[in-house]
């Protein structure tokens, strides 16, 4: 070895002359023309710096790499002096004359050739999911990766924050080393997975055995269980035996159960699943826990608007129907009357184990009031009440709270001229009804006005006998004649052909409503509420002489038509007296303005026979007869028609002389 002077101080150059270290040069000179850019090389680290590591590859110069690509994940230098690595040579000589080295991109490029080989044998790679990006994840598998969100599992996921820092396998699906590009994912490898389990799980799952699954999705209609590489469906009526709103109420995703197989398609790979048939059915000791008439107490647990639901015990359920929650209430809603939570006491009223539905009332845990009204408004008497609401069909009048009588329109008057209630009477204004019905299965309860008095057509008979003169008012003008008003309940029909001997084409030209007439009556049947008159057969009569000597003799006796009534009236069998009515407290002053009975149908009157009997002569009720109709006997009554015998004589003899003359005009009209 020879010592050369030059500017920067002695250097030492090998010996020409020795045979090895030529050979030596010539090594040194051939390695340094192979190592080339770009490559990865392995080095000895020569010394380990405050900021630079120097490390020798074997080329005429060393390099340095950075001290901070040798620091760990804990903050550790995991190097040591001698050490062999393997680093990127970047440049051969930098500006320093040093070779310029990365351990960084060594590594890196060793992981891409790894990957490029996992990813041709169709080998996994390991790596964390270190954050979101638009469309996924970034994966660390030593390079940075993307992972697409449809990718990370087998079902579509909400919640993809919950994967974040996770270690998880990846299956290489696109690799592209010179773009940098490599894309994963999880959803194959899971899908290759289940694949495995299904099979496993499709030959050993059987109907009615008991296996373990996972919650993997929910619904409104049930919970996808995971069986093992199969999903089964849990529906949410087989969840429990109880009342379940939402399947989220038992559970949550994730959630380890136990289930039983009910149904099984191996050919379509669907399972159905039940939870509740792994207990017992409480439906099945219903009969020997509760019984009809049983008081029981309850929870509200759902409404429906024709009844809310009440639950006994987990699993038994039963419905109070809005119709059995009040008495004197007509309830629209349970809402109106309950709330869901309320606990309540009813009386069990049907029992179905059949169908499994248990009817309840929570109106029989109290005592019927209309039970008690029987004792204290008596059938007949008398009550005065403020009217609660006037309907086309009657009148609605407050007897107790809650509880309204009805006054049908046929029970108003004897006549039957109401034919609207609307017209008469007013809301809040006081009547006085008689109490004729209490129908307590029904909850009606019947009044009647015209009841308050004694039927006038009762003793029509002896105040208008045939060949009777009265006087009267034309209440209304028909196209057949007219009905005249004897009295405040009695009318007649005077037909246009007994109304002038001449032929009458409109009634309005001879008469008028609210004029005065006098008419003879000419027929009387008391059971249809029909009196004939005639003012034709009147002016016959009292043209004729024989007239003008009956008039003689009722002058002669004094005997008027109130003598005549009083003869034929018992006094002795009247009531002294008038009947109390019983005054019905004001139980409407804080109920609400809409009225129930409104809405009610029209219930008819009480009984047939009083409705019948109660309707009076109308014009629709009228037959009109032809114009020659009118029978000529009806003018002519035979002596029988006179008043009874227990009438005074003179007017016997009186009667029976017009009937006489009423005889003779008639022959001599023949």
């Amino acid at each position: 070895m020879t010592e050369v002077d030059v500017a920067s101080g002695p250097v030492s150059l090998p010996d020409l002359d020795d045979e090895h270290s030529f050979e030596q040069l010539i090594e040194e000179y051939l390695r340094s023309e192979s190592i080339r850019e770009g490559e990865i090389y392995q080095g000895k680290i020569l010394d380990i710096g405050k900021d630079f590591v120097t490390v020798d590859i074997g080329y005429k110069s060393e390099g340095q790499i950075s001290r901070d690509e040798f620091i760990s994940a804990d903050g550790t230098l995991s190097i040591e002096v001698g050490g062999v690595i393997d680093v990127f040579l970047e440049r051969r000589e930098n500006d320093s004359g040093l070779v310029e080295l990365s351990k960084e991109k060594a590594d890196r490029l060793k992981i891409w050739d790894q990957i490029s080989d996992a990813c041709e044998r169709d080998e996994l790679v390991e790596g964390v999911i270190t954050g979101r990006v638009k469309g996924g994840f970034t994966v660390d598998i030593g390079v940075k990766a993307f992972l697409p969100g449809s990718q990370v599992d087998l079902r579509p996921v909400r919640n993809l924050d919950k994967y974040i820092s996770e270690t998880y396998k990846f299956k290489v699906i696109k690799f592209n080393k010179k773009r940098g590009n490599i894309v994963l994912s999880r959803r194959a490898l899971l899908e290759k997975e289940r694949e495995h389990l299904k099979k496993n799980t499709l030959d050993k799952i059987q109907v009615g055995m008991t296996v373990e699954g996972i919650v993997k999705n929910i619904t409104e209609y049930g919970c996808f269980v995971d069986l093992g590489g199969i999903d089964g469906l849990l529906h949410i009526t087989d969840m429990s035996w109880g009342r379940v709103n939402h399947p989220s109420e038992m559970f949550q995703v994730g959630d380890e159960i136990e289930v039983r197989v009910l149904k099984f398609d191996s050919g379509a790979e669907r399972v159905s699943l039940g939870l509740k048939q792994i207990t017992e059915d409480p439906w099945l000791t219903v009969d020997s826990k509760y019984q009809v008439g049983q008081r029981v107490n309850g929870s509200v647990v759902s409404m429906a608007e024709y009844g809310a639901f009440i639950e006994l015990e987990r699993g038994i359920e039963g419905l109070i129907h809005v119709s059995e929650m009040s008495w004197t209430k007509r309830v629209k809603h349970p809402s109106k009357v309950v709330s869901a939570g309320d606990v309540l006491e009813a009386v069990i009223l049907d029992i179905d184990t059949k169908a499994k539905r248990i009817s309840l009332g929570m109106k029989q845990v109290e005592v019927n009031p209309w039970t008690l009204l029987a004792d204290r408004y008596p059938i007949g008497s008398h009550i005065r009440a403020r009217v609660r609401n006037v309907t086309n069909f009657g009148v609605f009048v407050g007897i107790e709270e809650g509880i309204d009588g009805l006054i049908h329109v046929s029970d108003l008057s004897w006549s039957g001229k109401v034919k609207d209630p609307r017209e008469v009477y007013e809301k809040g204004t006081e009547i006085e009804a008689a109490v004729l019905n209490i129908d307590v299965d029904n909850q009606r309860f019947s009044l009647g006005v015209k009841q308050l008095g004694r039927d006038p057509w009762e003793t029509v008979e002896s105040r208008y006998p045939i060949g009777q003169v009265v006087e009267g008012v034309v209440n209304k003008i028909l196209d057949f004649g007219a009905i005249v008003g004897l009295e405040l309940e009695i009318e007649g029909l005077v037909h246009i052909s007994e109304i002038s001997h001449e032929k009458i084409e409109h009634v309005g030209k001879i008469l008028d409503e609210g004029q005065k007439v006098r008419a003879k009556v000419i027929s009387l049947i008391p059971d249809e509420r029909k009196i004939g008159l005639s003012i034709k057969r009147l002016l016959e009569h009292e043209a004729s002489a024989e007239y003008q000597e009956f008039i003689d003799n009722q002058s002669t006796t004094a005997t008027t038509l109130g003598d005549l009534i009083l003869d034929k009236i018992d006094i002795g069998s009247l009531p002294e007296g008038k009947m109390e009515p019983i005054v019905v407290p004001d139980f409407n002053a804080d109920r609400e303005d809409e009225d129930e009975s409104s809405e009610m149908q029209d219930p008819g009157p009480v009984e047939a026979s009083d409705s019948e009997a109660d309707v009076a002569t109308t014009e629709a009720e009228v037959e009109a007869p032809e114009a020659d109709a009118a029978p000529e006997a009806d003018a002519a009554p035979e002596a029988d028609a006179a008043p009874e015998a227990d009438a005074a004589p003179e007017v016997e003899e009186a009667k029976t002389e017009a009937s006489d003359t009423d005889a003779e005009a008639a022959s001599s009209d023949e």
